[in-house]
């Protein structure tokens, strides 16, 4: 019995010890060799402790030609035992059947069977696993106790072993599934997260857009506004030039270059706290409403401004605020007329901070379309809210817009 177990644990130890003997293909591939010549060098191997124990080893009779050629015959299906392991055990037992029977040298068949049934057990599924094991064990206890009934418990423990090499190979399957199983957890996790931050970088990167497009648009149309007025006046009536006018056209021109210079410096300040993770710095919010109209009305522009709303969140007043500036940078730039009228409402009910900008001018059909529209309509979806924006009957141009004020929104998407 203590022959056995030494040749079942040698056995293991060499299955274990060869590359992939155990593992899958790829643990083959790891180790530089692929898994059918790994396999080789397994079989291999094990004819060489095959003829090992037969020559030295003394259990049963002295093997002859017969046996010899049985026993090396038997070590040839452990080459492809992984890529037709039923096959490959069924070899073996053609080939080890009548070895025994025989009545050969007993111990130096045992390697090639517990390496073909652990294959089994390790490559297979448990359904014919356990059918493997039933099939074999059943086998071997009919044919052994017809011949000898009185070694009844000596089968008996050579069973056990048999049974114990095919729940080694059963369990080295689920650990190798439970692996490769984390490792495309880990796969897809790590999938997950490129994705994740593929999106923030774009999301940061529309943002940014917005806020640039918010700001430039806003303050050159203006420039343009006031180079226009001042160009007029030199030209209207040279002989009587309005010096006043002039002056004050320029000074409007720069007094709008300070303050896109001022809140361009505040937007890169911000990025870069981003960049070292201090937060994003302040929003802006319905106290700039203010501003916005002032500068509209230096631009010549007639802008009516009501605003009735109480606490709203920062997200929320910065996209009220951003909405009121790109519609009045559009009313101002399309509405065609020499004294323009803009009415801008903002008032709160219903759960939803509402804001509408009217105007009597031409409407925003009139020159390039640009990016206004969809950026207003960008920053109402940032916080669950819409906007609806078209022509008036006659003339004029309306831009209405609904932000939710239900939830807590922190300026993540308004920012």
């Amino acid at each position: 019995m203590g022959r056995h177990r030494a040749l079942v644990e040698r056995t293991l130890t060499v299955v274990n010890g060869v590359p992939a003997g155990t593992g899958s293909a790829g643990d083959a591939r790891a180790a530089g060799r692929s898994p059918l010549r790994a396999d080789a060098w397994l079989a291999a191997t094990a004819a060489l402790l095959a003829v090992a124990l037969g020559t030295f080893v003394e259990d049963g009779r002295h093997l002859g030609a017969v046996g010899w050629t049985l026993l090396l015959a038997a070590q040839v299906p452990l080459v492809w035992r992984r890529r037709h392991p039923l096959l490959a055990l069924l070899a073996v037992v053609l080939c080890v059947a009548p070895y025994h029977g025989l009545d050969y040298n007993h111990s130096a068949a045992v390697p090639v069977a517990m390496i073909a049934l652990y294959t089994v057990a390790a490559n297979g599924t448990a359904r014919r696993t356990v059918l493997t094991g039933a099939s074999v064990v059943g086998v071997t206890l009919v044919v052994n106790a017809l011949e000898d009934p009185h070694q009844i418990t000596e089968i008996l423990r050579i069973s056990g072993w048999i049974v114990s090499v095919l729940l080694l190979g059963g369990y080295i399957r689920v650990h190798r599934q439970y692996i490769a199983a984390a490792l495309e957890r880990a796969e897809r996790a790590e999938r997950t997260r490129e994705e994740e931050a593929r999106r923030r970088v774009a999301e940061e990167r529309l943002r940014i857009a917005r806020d640039l497009h918010d700001l430039l648009a806003h303050s050159i149309t203006l420039i343009g506004v006031r180079t226009s007025v001042a160009a007029h006046v030199l030209t209207a009536d040279p002989a009587r030039l309005d010096r006043a006018a002039v002056a004050k056209a320029l000074d409007d021109i720069a007094d709008t270059c300070r303050s896109a210079r001022g809140e361009l410096r505040t937007t890169l300040e911000v990025l870069r706290e981003q960049d070292a993770g201090e937060g994003r710095g302040p929003l802006p919010g319905l106290h700039g409403l203010a501003d916005l109209v002032e500068t509209a009305r230096a631009a010549g522009a007639k802008v009516d401004l009501s605003v009735d709303a109480g606490e709203v969140p920062a997200a929320v007043g910065a996209a009220a605020y951003r909405i009121v500036q790109e519609a009045l940078t559009n009313a101002v730039r399309h509405g065609g007329r020499e004294v323009l009228t803009v009415r801008v409402a903002v008032h709160d009910g219903e759960g939803a901070l509402r804001v509408k900008v009217t105007d009597d001018g031409a409407g925003a059909g009139q020159g390039t379309p640009g990016f206004g529209l969809v950026g207003m309509r960008e920053r109402a979806r940032s916080v669950g809210g819409t906007v609806d924006a078209g022509p008036l009957p006659g003339e004029g141009y309306e831009v209405s817009a609904v932000l939710p004020m239900r939830r807590d929104t922190t300026g993540e998407g308004a920012a």
